[in-house]
């Protein structure tokens, strides 16, 4: 970048510091989503719900089914599970 066009796009330095933050949150946020780990430590969980009388069991079977749906999608791969 020259010495001009940093000066004048200068006023834009904290926009494009707002966006560089907000893609990373986004990527992190992706990352955690797709994690096979956090995904089987949330079906621990739903499943310790589930024993304690937390939640009933239509509850734990529809929150179940959406968990597992989003593993396979994981392990299967995007362009794949995007076929059925």
């Amino acid at each position: 970048m020259g010495l001009i066009t940093g000066l004048l796009t200068l006023p834009l330095a904290p926009v494009r510091g707002v966006v560089w933050v907000a893609e990373k949150l986004n990527d992190a946020g992706e990352r955690e989503l797709h994690d096979p780990a956090v995904l089987r430590a949330q079906l621990a969980v739903l499943n310790e719900e589930l024993e304690s009388g937390d939640i009933s069991l239509e509850e734990f079977e529809r929150e179940e089914e959406r968990l597992l749906d989003r593993l396979h999608a994981v392990r299967v791969g995007p362009a794949q599970s995007d076929r059925r």
